[in-house]
């Protein structure tokens, strides 16, 4: 698309002046802010930046929840031709200190008090931090530090500048070309220190353009914006695509009502990692478990009939009157009902991505009437790299190469791309774009996979984790970390997991139960409980997690490529793995190393034949202060079972 984002922007505002933009609900009311009101913001924001300084290639950092005024914030940068930086507004204020330095960032535009009270402390290490404005004025009422102002303050400033020069905006507007730096993302650093992936207007509103071919998007949608701003699928969807379609982005009032913010504004175009899907289905599962014998059989029959039914009528598959009768009755009594609980009643196209979604939850979604699908990309890709046409979701592949899009296997298995959408390079870091960018214009995507006789993608790993068992009865045989721990967690009860493997004789596992499943498992048993690592270390739990560990040996003894992947030991680790522990990214993907060396006691007395370890870890609480959790934890083997042989 051989534009800019904030030409995006007028053209909008000029077209369609008084239709939505945005929409955020505060204090329980839906406010809205319209093209015409955006563009006015955005131009009175442009122009007190200028006033404070802010120059063609400066960086500016944002951080917050998605907030009208904070989009607004990164359309007035992009303006001016800088570049803004959205960064994880749970982060601690450590983790903002190397991009700040790293982007010589002097300009930061943030939500509330929270954000500012970071900014503050680490800007000793970050001497040329210069201004920090902020939307939220609660609780800095009597601040007085250099260069902190509100919003407001500079929304006046700029207004008066507008005033004084009013083609200043347009001027500023009209020197940005396609190839300019739009944004950039830092990688969530799950080995040393986060990469600034840079992209162009061109390759972020390219991808953004083809998804919107894709699945016949128009400004007739409406998004619920949710998940941080910083994440690149976030950004793509309620940011690129928004100003590409010039659909309705919804900004919920906080995380706590995001729920009830999905029922109200009944999102036509969603788009969730699998572990909201997980979560929004085990609420559903554990309100089942309470309800009345009648209503239980009733949602299970009508299941019945869905899991058979609903995906073969979304996929445009033949299907019998009499189970085409059922499926509406069962939509009748419970799917719409249910679609509707959820927030899910108008949904047109559902995505999911990041991690790999159960066959379970994937078909459970689909059988209810919910187009959901997956999708393929990375932060260095701008996300749109396959996308699952309609009538072919499958939950074992990730789509097809979306248009533009070319894909090339590797002698060694990794998946490599070539995109419009590909990232200019790593910010600083020339060494580090040789490497997955080559000569000719390939991508090393850093996973492994391959394309199946439907042209669909299959992914089996990351590339770099993919090892071999080493010694013992399945000496040689492949060894997928990520492909097992998946599999486990396709199990509600199961959180995360961390396998272990590569150059030893078998695999072994720690394992993270679902607070929330277990407890309410738990609780239906009248087991009590005192909290997390009370719970985790009950004999019913492991008993519990020991069914799915085997249910998931037995999947995969029927794959010969991947038999000598079962788990033969577990534990159930005492406290749950946090990004604030350094154990996660702030994406939610676990530090295999990290963790490995951290719990390096446990891991040597899984491999040790031990049946329990004693253990205390440091942990950091939501308010900043340490502590410590200590237990003594048991370590028990799984059964595996014998590799399934091929068919001659």
């Amino acid at each position: 698309m051989q534009t800019t984002f904030p030409r995006l922007m007028l053209e909008h505002a000029t077209a369609r002046p008084d239709a939505a933009a945005l929409r955020e609900k505060s204090y329980g009311i839906w406010q809205t802010t319209s093209w015409a009101q955006l563009a006015m913001l955005v131009r009175q924001m442009a122009c007190g930046l200028a006033e404070a300084g802010l120059r063609r290639d400066d960086h500016v950092v944002v951080v917050g929840d998605n907030r009208p005024r904070l989009y607004a914030s990164m359309l007035a940068v992009q303006s001016l031709g800088g570049v803004p930086i959205p960064l994880y507004q749970d982060a601690a204020s450590t983790e903002f200190v190397f991009p700040i330095n790293n982007a010589e960032v002097a300009f930061a535009v943030v939500e509330n008090q929270e954000q500012v009270d970071k900014l503050l402390e680490i800007r000793p290490q970050c001497p040329q931090l210069e201004h920090i404005w902020y939307d939220d004025p609660r609780g800095l009422r009597k601040y007085s530090e250099p260069g902190l102002e509100s919003m407001d303050a500079l929304i006046e400033t700029g207004a008066a500048r507008a005033h004084r020069d009013a083609g200043f905006f347009d001027a500023e507007v009209g020197k940005a070309r396609p190839q300019d730096v739009a944004a950039m993302f830092f990688t969530s650093g799950t080995t040393g220190n986060p990469k600034g992936v840079v992209h162009t207007h061109f390759s972020l509103l390219d991808r953004a353009a083809a998804g919107k071919a894709f699945d016949r998007l128009t400004s007739a949608e409406e998004v619920l914006a949710y998940m941080p701003p910083a994440w690149i699928g976030q950004n793509i969807f309620s940011y690129a695509q928004w100003l590409a379609c010039g659909y309705v982005v919804n900004c919920p009032e906080s995380a706590a009502t995001v729920t009830i913010d999905l029922k109200e504004v009944g999102p036509t175009y969603y788009f969730a990692p699998p572990r909201i899907f997980e979560g929004l289905l085990t609420t559903v599962m554990i309100r089942m478990e309470d309800a009345s014998a009648l209503k239980r059989r009733l949602f299970h029959a009508c299941m019945d009939v869905a899991r058979r039914v609903g995906p073969a009528l979304l996929d445009g598959k033949p299907v019998s009157a009499i189970d085409r009768l059922k499926w509406t009755l069962g939509d009748w009594a419970i799917f719409g009902p249910l679609r509707n609980s959820l927030g899910f009643s108008r949904v047109r196209v559902a995505y999911t991505a990041g991690e790999a979604i159960g066959p379970d939850l994937f078909t459970f979604y689909r059988s209810i009437g919910v187009n959901l699908k997956q999708l393929y990309g990375s932060t260095e890709t701008a996300v749109f790299v396959c996308l699952q046409p309609d009538h072919e979701a499958r939950a074992d592949t990730v789509g097809v190469p979306v248009q533009g899009v070319e894909i090339r296997l590797a002698d060694s298995g990794e998946i490599l791309v070539k995109s419009p959408g590909l990232l200019k390079e790593y910010y600083k870091n020339p060494a580090a774009t040789a490497e997955v960018l080559s000569a000719d214009g390939w991508y090393h995507t850093g996973d492994a996979g391959f394309l199946d006789a439907g042209g669909h993608l299959k992914i089996i790993d990351r590339y770099k984790d993919v090892g071999r068992i080493m010694g013992g009865p399945h000496d040689g045989a492949m060894f997928a970390p990520k492909y097992v721990e998946n599999k486990l967690k396709f199990f509600p009860y199961v959180k995360e997991a961390v396998a272990f493997g590569d150059k030893r004789d078998r695999v072994c596992a720690f394992v993270n139960i679902d607070m929330e499943a277990v407890g309410n498992w738990a609780e239906k048993r009248n087991l009590g409980y005192a909290g997390y690592t009370d719970l985790a270390a009950k004999p019913e739990v492991y008993d519990l997690i020991r069914d799915c560990v085997e249910k998931v040996n037995a999947d995969l003894a029927a794959d010969a490529l991947l038999a000598g992947s079962q788990i033969t030991r577990f534990l159930i680790l005492h406290k749950e793995l946090d990004a604030d522990d350094g154990e996660m990214t702030r994406t939610r993907k676990v530090k295999r190393g990290f963790i490995s060396d951290k719990y390096s006691v446990l891991v040597d007395a899984l491999y040790g034949g031990r049946t329990e370890q004693f253990i205390e870890t440091a942990v950091k609480f939501e308010d900043g202060r340490t502590g410590s959790v200590s237990a003594t934890l048991k370590i028990v083997d799984a059964r595996t079972f014998p590799a399934m042989k091929k068919a001659a």
